[in-house]
C-alpha cells in the first residue's frame, strides 16, 4: 500500500509506539481484574488504546487520498526547546537541586517561571496576559493540590519561610 499522508502516517506510528511502551510498561504494576482492578489497570487500559487509535490513524495514511501527500516540515526547534525546557525549570524549581546547591523555590515560583519559558515558545509574548496566566495556574494549582489533595511539597521557597 502507499502512503498517502506522511504526517498521518508517522504520527500513527509514534501514537503506536508510545501506546505499546505505556501499556508494557503498565504491566510491571497489579493489573487486576475489571471487577477488582489493580494500579495498573488504568495505565493499560490508556495505553492500549492510544496503541489502537494510532493504528487507526496509519492505516487512515493509507487509505485517504492527500493532493500533495502531506509531507512533513521542518523541525519546529524555538517551542520544543521552549516547551521541553519549560517543563525542566519547574521541575528544578519545584523541588530543587540539593546536589548543585540550588534549594526548592516552591510551587508558585515554579509554575509563573513555567508559564513565562513555555509563552516564549510561541510567535507572540504579552507580558500582561502571560502573568494574569501565570496567576491563574499558580492560584488553581495551590487549590488543588495543597488545599483540595494535602499534598506536601514546598509552596514558597525555602528561603522565605525557612
Amino acid at each position: 500500500m502507499k502512503v498517502h499522508s506522511q504526517k498521518d502516517f508517522t504520527s500513527g506510528l509514534l501514537f503506536s509506539a508510545f501506546g505499546v511502551a505505556f501499556a508494557w510498561g503498565a504491566t510491571t504494576y497489579n493489573v487486576g481484574t475489571g471487577a477488582r482492578m489493580g494500579p495498573g489497570y488504568f495505565p493499560l487500559i490508556v495505553g492500549v488504546l492510544i496503541a489502537f487509535l494510532g493504528a487507526l490513524i496509519t492505516a487512515r495514511s493509507m487509505i485517504v487520498r492527500t493532493e500533495d501527500g502531506e509531507p512533513i516540515g521542518s523541525i519546529a526547534w524555538r517551542p520544543l526547546i521552549f516547551i521541553i525546557g519549560a517543563n525542566l525549570l519547574f521541575g528544578v524549581l519545584l523541588g530543587g537541586l540539593p546536589s548543585v546547591g540550588i534549594p526548592p523555590m516552591g510551587l508558585i515560583v515554579a509554575v509563573y517561571a513555567l508559564t513565562m519559558v513555555a509563552s516564549l515558545a510561541g510567535d507572540q509574548f504579552h507580558w500582561k496576559g502571560v502573568l494574569i496566566l501565570a496567576t491563574v495556574l499558580a492560584v488553581g494549582s495551590y487549590l488543588a493540590f495543597v488545599m483540595a489533595l494535602n499534598l506536601q511539597f514546598p509552596v514558597w521557597p525555602t528561603f522565605i519561610v525557612g
